[in-house]
């Protein structure tokens, strides 16, 4: 049976410079930036025009909406109910049709966080273009 050998100084300090140079380089995960998402299209409005001071249910028809899309009615996110990849309802309050005018409706599909390691890829945020509503 052999008898294990102490190691001499010079293997030591070269086990100890390899170790110091892996660990001082790290590791670096490649990262994918987040890709386009579907970008949802609006085709219809009902109603497309209300009285002003009244609160109303809107649908909003058209393509791609995600699950978790939000209608944004003049810009402020409303509450929003998924129907189906082609129509959502937002619950619109009296306050955001307070006076006459134009409105942009909007909806916006939210970006998803990756799934590969560390986090990378996943996809960014999109908007419709707008549609105008017109407030009576």
């Amino acid at each position: 049976m052999k008898t294990a050998q102490p190691m001499k100084p010079a293997k030591i300090a070269v086990l100890v410079a390899l170790v110091a140079l892996t660990v001082a380089c790290g590791y670096s995960a490649k990262t994918t930036p987040p890709v386009a998402g579907m970008k949802p299209a609006i085709s219809q409005l009902a109603p497309n025009s209300t009285n002003a001071g009244a609160a109303f249910i809107l649908t909003v028809d058209g393509s791609n909406f995600a699950s978790k899309a939000v209608v944004n009615f003049n810009g402020a996110v409303q509450i929003t109910t998924f129907i189906s990849a082609s129509q959502l309802t937002a619950s619109v309050a009296a306050t955001a049709v307070a006076t006459a005018g134009t409105a942009a409706v909007t909806v916006t599909n939210p970006g998803t966080t990756g799934t590969g390691m560390y986090g990378s890829g996943g996809t960014m945020a999109e908007t419709s273009s707008p549609m105008n509503f017109t407030v009576n």
